[in-house]
Order: C-alpha cells, then structure tokens, then sequence
C-alpha cells in the first residue's frame, strides 16, 4: 500500500520504525512534520487489536499535552485524522459470537479519542482485512483505491467504514 501512495507529490511517509529503530524519537522533527500536514495517517498493522509499540511511544511523546491537548495544546486543532490498517483476520471474524468477538469498529475508540483529544477530525478508517491471504489483484485494487482517495483530498465523497 505505501507502494500506491509513495509517488504522490502530495504524501510524506514516515516510516518510525526505519526512522527511529531505537525507539529515541526526534520531536522537533515529527512535530514540525505534523504542522506541515493537513491530513494525519496513522498507517500499520493491527497487533492485538491495537497499534504497534514504537507507534504507541511515538503518540505517547510527540502528542504531548500543552502542544497536542490540554490547555494551549492546540497544534493539531482542525486537522484530518485518518487510520489506515490491515487486519491478520477477516473481516467476518469480527463480530459478535465470532473469533474476535466484536465489530471492529468496538476497536477504534483509542484512536477516535486521540483524533478527537487533539481536535482533529475523525474519518472512517480505511481497512484491509485478511491481507496476508487477499490475491495480488485484490491487494492492487485496495492499493489504487487508497491512492485514488489520497489524490482526491480534502474533496472525498462521503465514506463509510470499510467494515
């Protein structure tokens, strides 16, 4: 999927484990990228029904409050939010009675609250379940979608989640 969207002339990647495989993040630079962004994507895999660690830490230090929330902590305010994410499971697994239990949708309030502690503006997450069993086609189509949306933006049409 970074493979669709990397050649647009309008996406910053940044890849934190590439970046920061020590885990020592560098704040002035991820801040000054967060204020140069209109629309933040948190781009991963879903580990036990949440984020990666070093994006975990990574939330946990740049989002500080007094810079991203709280009292004068208005860096963020007005910007887009976006979760991008891939799933081990399908996505039928993930309802009531099933495998996880839940509608996958039960596993977004962290990043919801996060988007919305921040000021941000939330938007359905946009989701591949299965991916390491989809067909090549499939994986290209989600891939061309993904950069059809991004190119698009801020004009999309009105999305649903992908669940």
């Amino acid at each position: 999927m970074l493979d669709a969207v990397k050649s647009s002339p309008r996406v910053i990647i940044n890849d934190l484990y590439q970046n920061y495989p020590d885990f020592h993040i560098d704040l002035v630079r991820e801040r000054t990228l967060l204020m140069q962004a209109d629309l933040i994507i948190l781009q991963h895999p879903i580990h036990w029904y949440s984020m990666p660690a070093l994006q975990k830490e990574w939330l946990d230090q740049v989002l500080e409050r007094g810079w991203a929330f709280g009292p004068g902590g208005t860096a963020l305010q007005g910007k887009d939010f976006l979760l991008v994410a891939t799933t081990g499971a399908d996505a039928a697994s993930y309802q009531s009675g099933e495998r996880h239990g839940y509608p996958f949708e039960e596993f977004l309030p962290p990043y919801r609250q996060t988007a919305q502690l921040c000021g941000m503006h939330w938007h359905p997450p946009f989701l591949l379940h299965a991916a390491s069993d989809v067909s090549q086609t499939t994986l290209a189509q989600h891939a061309a979608h993904y950069r059809t949306m991004l190119d698009q933006y801020p004009h999309w049409p009105q999305r649903q989640s992908t669940d």
